[in-house]
């Protein structure tokens, strides 16, 4: 009799054992199918390539290293004073994409912010005036910051200001749809308390709500200055001023040691930023892990 239970306990072990084996098998299969769709995509894709170059894509494909090497060939030539000259000659355009991205993101913070709240659906009763203010958001956030670039620049002229307002505009849509998914996972009680006391929907909102969102508000807003440094260097290329006019002009006549100073200085300044507000961010929510 006692017996019975091993033998049950070894025909459900080789159930498993089969089951798994099965499992594994057709993850095997899954796994062998989609790479072979992967390289059939990619190669369609190239062949579509060569044949929208006239066939030249695979010779221009042969020369691919050979632009970068006349770049570090023109830094070469430069020397190490000449490099240090060009990255002071580029700082203050620097510091410009710099401020660009941070007026940008801080008005966006505040101007987001205060949308955000109306736009949730836990803290305003009235859905028709939540789904304006969505609308809203999503009108801000459908535009890329190049796309308004390029109709601000026809307005002010080549200067920051068109960029400033680019960036601002679509940062208030992202920020505002982040702001507000925040808000609506808030704990009610302490606006539930207040309300009871007898305060109104703006004292709810400052000392039952944002005590509790402004971590994740400031996370979130340092996150996107990290998005915004590159959208500001970007909106270079159309003229709204900073690095990325620069870079557009010394790519045009082709100055390599200039085009290497301007990605080394773009690609310091946003790989420093990433670090600092991360360890900022880390501070503020509290997260666990490496930053």
């Amino acid at each position: 009799m006692a017996s019975y239970p091993a033998l049950a306990d070894a025909s459900r072990l080789a159930e498993i054992s089969q089951s798994y084996e099965r499992v594994a098998r057709n993850r095997t299969l899954y796994t062998l199918l989609l790479i072979a769709l992967c390289a059939l995509s990619i190669s369609g894709g190239l062949y579509i390539a060569d044949q929208a170059n006239s066939g030249g894509f695979w010779t221009g494909l042969g020369k691919f290293f050979d632009y970068p090497a006349e770049l570090f060939l023109g830094a070469y030539e430069k020397g190490g004073m000449g490099l240090f000259r060009l990255t002071l000659q580029y700082l203050p355009y620097l510091f410009e994409t710099l401020n660009i991205a941070l007026v940008s993101t801080l008005l966006a913070f505040f101007l987001g912010g205060a949308l955000s709240f109306v736009a949730s659906r836990t803290l305003v009763s009235n859905r028709l005036v939540v789904a304006l203010m969505r609308r809203v958001m999503d009108v801000f956030r459908a535009f890329p910051e190049i796309v308004i670039a390029l109709l601000l620049v026809l307005i002010f002229g080549p200067s920051p200001v068109a960029a400033v307002i680019a960036v601002t505009t679509h940062t208030i849509g992202a920020l505002a749809k982040q702001f507000s998914e925040v808000n609506e996972n808030c704990d009610l009680k302490a606006v539930e308390g207040i309300r009871s006391m007898g305060g109104n929907w703006f004292e709810q909102i400052r000392f039952g709500i944002l005590p509790q969102v402004l971590p994740n508000f400031l996370s979130y807003a340092l996150l996107r200055l990290e998005v915004n440094v590159r959208a500001s260097a970007i909106l270079g290329f159309v003229g709204a001023g900073g690095l990325g006019a620069e870079l557009k002009m010394v790519v045009d006549w082709n100055y390599g040691a200039d085009i290497l100073v301007i990605i080394f200085m773009l690609v310091v300044s946003i790989a420093l930023i990433d670090y600092l507000s991360g360890v900022l961010r880390h501070k503020l929510i509290g997260q666990s892990g490496q930053v």
